[in-house]
């Protein structure tokens, strides 16, 4: 069961079996209809301001794909970190790049975890903000954007516990009644050679969907996996810098890794399952030097979710040294399979084939993307800011919310051994960061190490109501 369906328009809430369809089906730009509402609209001089919040590698990226939109002047006038060197690097990359667009004095640059509000305090109505901070975040900065009547990017997952999902979808609502403008960082569905091959699925072009399979497996990377908190910066500092080791920070590398295939073959099906089962395991307890690993994550997944309609979708995952690597996304149907992503989250060409088996000799069709338009990372910031320009309705946040949830109850039922339905997730009470709004830099983190310097870890079977 999905529970209450997730709206984000005046008009009368669809029902549940509505629901599963259309939201999976929402337009590839995210535009949303909705009723007729006043325009927040950039500037006069018709320059769009963005602030950064968030200055790490995908801050500094996504900074630099809004200054590179087409879709008319951009310019850089605010950033907030909580490491000052973090912020430096990011600044000196964007500098040297833009130059001029890029116009961020030191009284614009704001360290600390109270900087989002300086930062978006120093805006206009109508100018962007970014949030690119680990995702346990996502829910404040958005409520404050909102406030100041600011249009949003946000990288994903947005979010990985129930408490926060509901706070979203709540924000999400208020963005649209305030007619804000609202991305999220979720490519694949503004990648052109997956926009062409979802329209060639819902035409049946390999008849009704039966089976869809995701694999991400290659050795370990990013701050998955941690060795012993060295003792500074301070334990909640540091646990920022390797995010993706911490549930409360990123979900994990579940939430984190996997979600672009979750996301994109959930829209190839136009629907979100409505139950998953799983396991997953910790084959490698020690860093090869012997110091054991002290991180949350699993280094193996395999997840079941199940449609509403009895359909399967495997989603498997694995972050192991050695071991073959794979790295793709099919769609399976009864007249013949699609290749999604050939390589990685979201790359082409995307191919549809007669039968089971993806050959060139049964091909029926192969992608191809004018090259303007074959970097998904850009297109959807074109596409946001020819949202914002021409007044497009455009809200991602549902469907963010929604591949999120998804994500987690993947994760949750791998973690638990338990069978997980969407209501659960959605409805369930624990809160990974409580009181986050709160937070300083002194602040303790919402985990906190044992004697041996090691954190709570999933126990399957053991702990079964919750993660950890």
């Amino acid at each position: 069961m999905l529970g209450k369906p997730m709206s984000n328009t005046d008009q009368p809430l669809p029902t549940r079996r509505q629901f599963l369809k259309s939201t999976g089906a929402l337009a590839a730009t995210g535009a949303l209809a909705g009723v007729t509402l006043p325009h927040v609209h950039a500037a006069e001089n018709n320059t769009v301001e963005i602030a950064l919040i968030g200055c790490g590698g995908r801050g500094t990226g996504a900074a630099g794909q809004a200054l590179s939109t087409s879709k008319g002047p951009v310019t850089l006038s605010a950033m907030v970190d909580v490491f000052e060197d973090r912020l430096n690097n990011s600044y000196d990359t964007l500098k040297k790049k833009f130059n001029d667009r890029v116009d961020v004095p030191k009284d614009k640059q704001f360290i600390g975890f109270d900087g989002y509000k300086h930062a978006m305090d120093s805006m206009k109505k109508g100018d962007v903000a970014i949030f690119t901070t680990p995702l346990a975040f996502r829910w404040v900065h958005f409520q404050y954007a909102i406030q100041k009547g600011l249009h949003v990017f946000m990288e994903k997952p947005v979010t990985a516990d129930g408490p926060t999902s509901r706070r979203m979808l709540e924000l999400s609502d208020q963005a649209s009644a305030k007619n804000l403008k609202v991305g999220v960082g979720l490519m694949s569905r503004h990648a052109r050679h997956l926009q062409e091959l979802h329209k060639r699925v819902q035409d049946g072009e390999i008849g009704d969907v039966l089976l869809m399979r995701g694999y991400r497996m290659h050795g370990p990377v990013a701050s998955a996996f941690s060795k012993r908190w060295p003792g500074k910066p301070s334990e909640l500092l540091w646990q920022i810098s390797r995010f993706h080791s911490f549930l409360w920070a990123s979900g994990g590398c579940y939430s984190d890794f996997y979600i672009h295939h979750i996301d994109h073959l959930c829209w190839m099906k136009n629907g979100w399952p409505v139950k998953a089962q799983g396991l997953g395991g910790r084959h490698y307890r020690n860093a090869p030097d012997g110091e054991p690993w002290i991180d949350q994550n699993f280094d193996s997944y395999a997840v079941e979710y199940t449609f509403e309609d009895g359909t399967k979708f495997y989603m498997n995952g694995r972050c192991n040294t050695g071991a073959a690597p794979m790295y793709y996304s099919h769609v399976h149907g009864t007249k013949g399979m699609a290749i999604a992503a050939k390589t990685g989250d979201y790359s082409g060409p995307s191919s549809t084939h007669t039968g089971q088996r993806p050959t060139r000799e049964n091909t029926l069709w192969q992608s191809k993307v004018p090259p303007a338009e074959n970097d998904p990372y850009q297109n959807e910031w074109n596409d946001l800011m020819e949202a914002i320009r021409n007044d497009k309705p455009y809200n991602e946040a549902p469907f963010g919310v929604q591949a999120s949830v998804v994500t987690s109850m993947g994760r949750m039922a791998a973690h638990t051994g338990q069978e997980i339905t969407y209501d659960d997730m959605l409805n369930h009470p624990h809160e990974l960061a409580p009181g986050i709004d709160k937070w300083t830099m002194d602040s303790p983190p919402p985990v906190v190490a044992d004697a041996n310097g090691k954190y709570p870890v999933p126990m399957p079977g053991m702990k079964n109501d919750r993660e950890y």
